[in-house]
This record gives C-alpha cells, sequence and structure tokens, in this order.
C-alpha cells in the first residue's frame, strides 16, 4: 500500500468542504508563515495569472511561462476535509478540488493566497461525481482505502480525457496549480504489471494536461522517479519523507528553485523541523485526516 495519504472520503462526505468562509478551529489560526503567532496578516489582492509577482509577499513570481512557480520554503496549508479555513495566514493553500467552489476559490485568492487543486489521478474513487465515467477495465486492486482502486495507467486513451475533465474543473475554478494523487502505483500492487516507463509516461502526461491549461503541477512522491520527472513538474508534494529517512532525495527540486511541500503525521516538529529548514522544504505537521489542524515548522 503506498504511503500516499488518501483518505476514507466516502465516509467522510458529512463533514467534506462547504462553501463560505466562516473560519473552524485550528491550533494554527491566525500564525505566520513562520507557525508563530504574532505574524502580520497576510495583504490581500487581486488573483492574475499572468501577474509578474505573487500575492503575498512570500509568494513567488510566475515563471517565464506565465505560471505560478512556487520557490523552496514558501509556507502552506493543506486542508482536504472539514469546513474550509480560510484564516491561515500562509501564501499556499492546497485543497480538494471537487469540494471547494469557485466562490471558495475566489476568495482565497482576495485574502492573497495561491490554491492548489487537489485531484486523484492514479485511483479511481466510487464517491467522486465522475466515478461512473471510468470503465471497469482500467479498474485495479484497492489501494487500502475505501472505495478506491488503482488505475490502469497504460490505458491513456481512457484516462487521459478523464484527467482532461477533472483538469478543466480546476481551470474553472481559478485554481493555480493542481496536486495530483497517487502517482506512484508501478511501485504498488495494482493489478495490472505497471513498470517504471509506464509511470513516467503517465505522470508526464498529467503535467502537461496542467501546464496547457496554464496551471503549475506538484508531483506527488513518486521519489525514486525526481531525478527524471524534476523538470516536468513545478513543485513537489511529499509525505513523511523524514519518517522514512528520504528527505534528501528530494534535493533537485530545491536545486531548481521548486517548492517542497511537506508534511509528517507521526512526528512532532521538533523531530523533523530542523532537517527540513536546512533543506528549505516547506514543512509542518499535519493529522492523516488533513483537516484543519497543522503545526508548522
Amino acid at each position: 500500500m503506498t504511503r500516499t495519504t488518501r483518505f476514507a472520503l466516502a465516509l467522510l462526505l458529512p463533514l467534506l468542504l462547504v462553501a463560505g468562509c466562516s473560519s473552524s478551529s485550528s491550533d494554527d489560526d491566525g500564525a505566520g508563515a513562520d507557525g508563530s503567532d504574532n505574524a502580520q496578516p497576510a495583504p490581500s489582492g487581486s488573483h492574475s495569472p499572468s501577474a509578474s509577482g505573487g500575492p503575498t509577499q512570500s509568494a513567488s513570481p510566475e515563471a517565464d511561462h506565465g505560471r505560478w512557480q512556487p520557490k523552496p520554503g514558501v509556507a502552506w496549508q493543506w486542508q482536504l476535509t472539514g469546513k474550509l479555513d480560510p484564516t491561515v495566514n500562509v501564501p499556499v493553500y492546497d485543497v480538494d478540488g471537487f469540494n471547494i467552489s469557485k466562490a471558495q476559490v475566489d476568495d482565497l485568492h482576495r485574502r492573497g493566497r495561491k490554491v492548489i487543486c487537489y485531484v486523484s489521478t492514479g485511483a479511481w474513487e466510487d464517491f467522486r461525481p465522475d466515478a461512473d465515467s471510468f470503465p471497469k477495465s482500467v479498474l485495479g486492486k484497492g489501494n487500502g482505502w475505501k472505495g478506491e482502486r488503482w488505475l490502469d495507467i497504460r490505458r491513456t486513451d481512457v484516462l487521459g480525457p478523464l484527467m482532461a475533465k477533472r483538469f478543466d474543473m480546476c481551470r474553472q475554478k481559478g485554481f493555480d496549480a493542481v496536486e495530483p494523487d497517487n502517482m506512484d502505483g508501478y511501485a504498488n500492487e495494482t493489478g495490472f504489471p505497471l513498470t517504471g516507463a509506464h509511470q513516467l509516461a503517465y505522470n508526464r502526461l498529467v503535467a502537461r494536461l496542467a501546464h496547457d491549461r496554464g496551471m503549475a503541477v506538484g508531483l506527488k512522491n513518486d521519489l525514486d522517479q525526481i531525478p527524471d520527472l524534476v523538470r516536468d513538474f513545478d513543485f513537489a508534494v511529499n509525505e513523511q519523507c523524514a519518517e522514512f529517512g528520504e528527505c534528501e532525495q528530494l534535493s533537485p527540486f530545491i536545486r531548481a528553485g521548486k517548492a517542497v511541500f511537506h508534511v509528517e503525521y507521526g512526528r512532532e516538529p521538533g523531530q523533523f523541523c530542523s532537517q527540513a529548514r536546512k533543506l528549505n522544504l516547506s514543512s509542518m505537521q499535519k493529522q492523516k485526516e488533513l483537516g484543519t489542524w497543522r503545526k508548522a515548522c
């Protein structure tokens, strides 16, 4: 089973993100980009995909290609469940693409945030509104989470158009970037004879789909293929690299001037933040349900 966090949303539907911007409680409500309690509020600003500067002082400028390019060390919030709390004082939010409305994305932009659209690209989820669009022939073994099954990523003729529609949704809602999940099926028991070459081809397709729509895209986990994929992706998202002694494998992204958004679940900040700061990772502790709670480095 992959270490990629995929939560059982089918059991959490009553708690999923809803429209509205009233804040919910969090240990870091009002915290600054460095996790402190005395940081000044992030300035508000209009969202402009082609602007030369980011919406806050900590946000990165747009790259020459016009896409947002998050820089190493930028602080972030990752919230995939519960009622959205838009008040955490960080420049970047990563939220569920299906369950966040355009109005909520617009509100985060007004608050000076860049917003990442979480979607699963390597696993089927029976609770998504487009679940019936996936033919049974591309559905593999369960990935350890209720209602989820690995996808046959060799079938780009089927999955390419389906993922394009999902990315269209992200673009139409105004997201700045995409976090595609389950990007390492070849390293798991999927029910299909997937190889590293299949994964490279599929991950590059995913990156192209995002870039064609003007959005940045992150590589989720898949550490072994980072040397081959760092040029194709604009940032990385990683879970538990400190726990498994793998954080230095993410250095190619940092050397390329690209952010690494990193979380730990079972370790306290005192156990990983020193190394994270040395490597210039954007690190924090989260609970596995990925609600509002966070402890930043």
